[in-house]
């Protein structure tokens, strides 16, 4: 009588077994990438791609699609796995034979692999339902590139519902590591992101006609200049900012005027980023308090708009631990490594603020470096020897979560 495999090996062996399957879904998606909110044949292939493995699925949100596998060992907890659908406005440059068919928009950010990779785990989790008990809800959701996020617009339309799932798991490219390695990082991950967009009014007139003008240009610099410092420079900031990791940058700014014309007004664009919420909201009132007080102090006058962006990513210590263990094991512990605190964003911080989260980087470099290319770069491609890593460490790290601490 032939001796069962371990779970692990047999998990191991159906991520190789699927391979070529889910790279053949990767370049179908690839070739055939759709804009945030607009991702209707994507959302279309997967939910066909769901039905014929026999796991029942829903659309909502327009294009997103959420899938139900249901363990045969009885009830137990639910656990969610995201991917994301949409791709960018990007020309792609890689002259791959699965290209984007599609002028100017490119899967740039990894997004073909992460759909790919929850499309293989389904398909390995709905094999051994025999082997779990408890729920794994399968979440595709659209429109994470752009505001306000596909999952801040799923979670209003109950995503996190009916079954709610106690952990979220998601996995997202990272071509600074090779195939096979993936990166964790517990607590603070990635930072919240706001645009700020500031409009200072002077009045304007001819530049040797001093007494006549109150120039704006002059205001907007001593505002950057104050705000610059109080959040850049360590020797000005307040205890509660040089607490977490803060970013401010003016990126733009624009005033029409001339050598000799002073305008009328003067508008500024930036971004603002910070690791922690309460201190975030502290911070927009300190932004529009001080560039209101100086431009008044100035003879002017100060609009600051704040487009308020996705929140801080915060990834649960206990489950985090817990799948950087499950990945141990799965890769070996040589293959498994510390991820530095990023002040980019991703909207996957919405699921994050909900319920206790993992959000992991997968190696997607070659050993030679071929597939360096950064992502929203249009060279960006990958090793896809990736596929199998991402395809079935989802899967064991969703049985790793199904199983009772205890166990």
């Amino acid at each position: 009588m032939t001796e069962k495999l371990p779970l692990l090996k047999i998990v191991q062996e159906a991520a190789q077994r699927i391979h070529s399957r889910v790279v053949n879904i990767r370049h179908h998606l690839h070739a055939n990438p759709e804009l945030s909110f607009q991702e209707f044949r994507t959302a279309d292939f997967v939910a066909d791609e769901l039905e014929a493995m026999g796991i029942p699925c829903t659309r909502m949100s327009k294009t997103g699609v959420v899938g139900i596998i249901e363990g045969k060992k009885g009830s137990g907890r639910t656990i969610a796995l995201r991917a994301d659908l949409d791709a960018l406005p990007i020309q792609e440059k890689t002259n791959a034979a699965y290209a984007s068919k599609n002028e100017g928009v490119m899967h740039a950010c990894g997004h073909d692999v992460h759909t790919a990779s929850l499309l293989g785990a389904a398909q390995i989790l709905n094999e051994l339902r025999d082997e779990f008990g408890g729920t794994v809800k399968l979440i595709f959701q659209p429109g994470e590139e752009v505001l306000p996020g596909g999952a801040s617009i799923m979670i209003a339309d109950g995503v996190l519902e009916n079954p709610t799932p106690e952990f979220i798991f998601a996995q997202h490219v990272f071509p600074a590591l090779p195939a096979g390695k993936v990166g964790f990082r517990r607590g603070m991950y990635m930072a919240s992101t706001d645009e700020l967009h500031v409009t200072v009014f002077g009045k304007g007139g001819h530049a040797a006609m001093v007494k006549d003008y109150v120039n704006p240009v002059l205001i907007a610099s001593h505002i950057i200049a104050a705000l610059h410092a109080f959040f850049m420079d360590e020797k000005t900031r307040l205890r509660s900012a040089a607490e977490t990791p803060t970013v401010l940058a003016f990126g733009k700014i624009s005033g029409m005027g001339a050598t000799n014309v002073i305008p009328d007004s003067v508008t500024i664009a930036g971004t603002f980023r910070t690791m922690n919420e309460e201190w975030r909201n502290k911070a927009h009132e300190f932004l529009i308090r001080t560039s209101e007080g100086i431009a008044e102090e100035m003879g002017g006058r100060c609009e600051f708009r704040i487009d308020r962006g996705y929140p801080v990513l915060y990834n649960d210590t206990l489950v985090t631990d817990k799948a950087r263990k499950a990945a141990e094991a799965f890769l070996g512990v040589e293959n498994v490594t510390e991820l530095d605190l990023r002040m980019t964003a991703e909207d996957f911080a919405f699921y994050s603020q909900k319920v206790p989260a993992c959000f992991y980087r997968l190696g997607t470099d070659s050993q030679d470096g071929k597939f360096s290319a950064g992502v929203h770069s249009p060279l960006f491609d990958i090793d896809e020897k990736a596929l199998q890593t991402g395809a079935g460490l989802l899967a064991w790290i969703a049985l790793d979560a199904l199983k009772n601490d205890e166990n």
